[in-house]
């Protein structure tokens, strides 16, 4: 995985108006745990750029003014309106600990299903994964190159020794959709072979009803002769 450097200055005031007065700066008020002491800390903004928007999940490397720290993103907040972030939560890492991260979902390969006209389906895009830091990937890979129409890869089917996944293994990250069109065809079909099986039945009743007019007629000539007799 790869390791994104973000420079911080430890703070000296923790006030909401300091806060407010950082980020007008240009700076992004931060705090790491997980270590033997909590810092507060604020950085450049424009140094979350390669963390945030990113396909792919990181580790971070924190220098705040000399001192250096190995750790993740747990937590960021952003305006609602704006996007400006306001306010991040670093985990300093523990080599001998594991951790949770949310890693993205990567596919690869062509899928049988998408030739015959099917379309990709992302369900997920991004597994909670928990791994010691020397195996958390940067992305879940998930071949399709086996995935045909109408089917579908769960979690189930991404298990690995170096990390465990901790959603549903039930639960589908990709699947292929069979084409509307391809779905409205086979109910024609349907339909055609049902409605010639229901005029099959309709001329055999047709050929029962004759059946009993010839009845009729052979009950009608026999009381005719009684009444001749």
């Amino acid at each position: 995985m790869q390791t994104i450097e973000i420079i911080g200055y430890k703070r000296a005031n923790l006030g909401k108006n300091y806060s407010k007065k950082l980020r007008e700066d240009g700076n992004v008020p931060c705090v790491v745990y997980g270590g033997k002491e909590q810092t507060h800390f604020h950085a450049p903004m424009i140094l979350f750029r390669d963390l945030v928007y990113t396909p792919g999940a990181n580790f971070v490397k924190l220098n705040i003014e000399g001192e250096e720290k190995n750790v993740i993103l747990q937590d960021i907040q952003f305006h609602p309106v704006s996007e400006v972030i306001l306010h991040a939560d670093f985990l300093e890492l523990n080599d001998n600990k594991k951790v949770k991260m949310e890693i993205p979902v990567k596919i690869f390969g062509d899928s049988p299903g998408v030739q015959q006209g099917g379309k990709i389906l992302m369900r997920i895009r991004k597994l909670s994964v928990m791994a010691y830091p020397k195996n958390m990937p940067e992305f879940i890979e998930v071949d399709i190159s086996g995935l045909d129409l109408g089917k579908s890869i769960k979690v189930e089917d991404l298990l690995n020794e170096e990390f465990d996944i901790l959603n549903s293994p039930v639960v589908s990250v990709v699947s292929v959709n069979i084409p509307r069109v391809k779905i409205e065809i086979e109910e024609e079909e349907e339909e055609g072979e049902e409605g010639a099986e229901g005029a099959e039945g309709v001329t055999e009743g047709g050929e029962k009803k004759e059946g009993g007019s010839e009845g009729a007629s052979e009950g009608g000539d026999k009381k005719e002769e009684n009444k001749d007799s």
